[in-house]
């Protein structure tokens, strides 16, 4: 077997100045698409593979997370710290608050997280718990809007965080509005892990648990993504009577109970669901 001294380089040719490595001929010679920038899609696979539970990774890690070959992985790796989005430590790569900018282009110029926003606020003022405005994306419900109270009860619902849409309050509203087919396609593409012994993971009962937002209006995701922690969601719906996201509230189970969610709660979301549909 044939090695090769490379340099470190992205794969749009950019330096990273970090250091060289060793690569075989093999590992050197990876095929490319014949349109598009398979670097800017490898590139954009690691940034996506940090999430709460993944807040460092090592070479090897960001391969396996974002599937591309390690020398691969140790390229974009060493080009994002360069670039300034994420410190490296000789071993783990960490993100920067530079990262920020990549979500803060889209909420900057989406005029539903903007609209949002001020209603977010006078919700979260009203319950005097954290308020939040979620869209899907690939089978995972995520932030895009976030109005936090001073008790801050979960650290996965952060704006521009991901939650699993299966058993989230978010996703069971965003994906109620699919075809049978489609939930069912989606229930067995996911790994439907049991994140705590509440969690509902058996297919039927993911399912059963979507199709009640179709009769009851909302959902309830109660200690299924961490224990001491549930959250109720509604949706809201576009001119055509889609749905285009979903607003929740996250309490903390030891302060509100599911009765009083659904007594004192709804109600204020499902205003600020109204307004935000008169909005669109």
């Amino acid at each position: 077997m044939t090695s090769v001294k490379l340099p470190v380089n992205g794969d749009d040719g950019a330096p990273a100045s970090l250091a060289d490595s060793e690569f075989t001929a093999e590992e050197a010679s990876e095929p490319r698409a014949r349109e598009g920038m398979g670097g800017l899609a490898k590139g954009l696979a690691i940034i996506e593979a940090f999430s709460a539970t993944t807040v460092r990774m090592t070479v090897a890690e960001a391969a396996r997370l974002a599937d591309v070959t390690r020398p691969a992985a140790r390229r974009c790796l060493l080009t994002l710290v360069d670039l300034g989005y994420l410190a490296h430590d000789g071993k783990f790569f960490t993100p920067l608050p530079r990262m920020l900018r990549l979500g803060g282009a889209y909420l900057s110029t989406s005029s539903l997280a903007q609209i949002a926003q001020p209603l977010l606020a006078a919700a979260r003022d009203e319950l005097q718990e954290s308020v939040s405005l979620a869209v899907l994306d690939e089978g995972h419900s995520v932030f895009v809007g976030r109005a936090e109270a001073l008790r801050i009860v979960s650290t996965g619902a952060k704006l521009g965080g991901r939650l699993p849409a299966y058993c989230s309050a978010t996703g069971r509203v965003l994906l109620s509005q699919k075809s049978e087919g489609e939930i069912a396609r989606h229930i067995s593409a996911v790994p439907l892990r049991k994140l705590t012994p509440r969690t509902i993971s058996a297919p039927d009962e993911v399912i059963a648990a979507i199709h009640r937002v179709q009769t009851d209006g909302y959902a309830i995701s109660d200690e299924e993504l961490e224990l001491g922690m549930r959250a109720m969601a509604v949706p809201v719906k576009n001119r055509m009577g889609g749905i285009e996201a979903a607003v929740s509230v996250s309490v903390s189970s030891a302060r509100v109970s599911v009765d009083a969610m659904r007594r004192d709660f709804l109600p204020v979301l499902q205003q600020v669901a109204a307004r935000l549909e008169r909005a669109l």
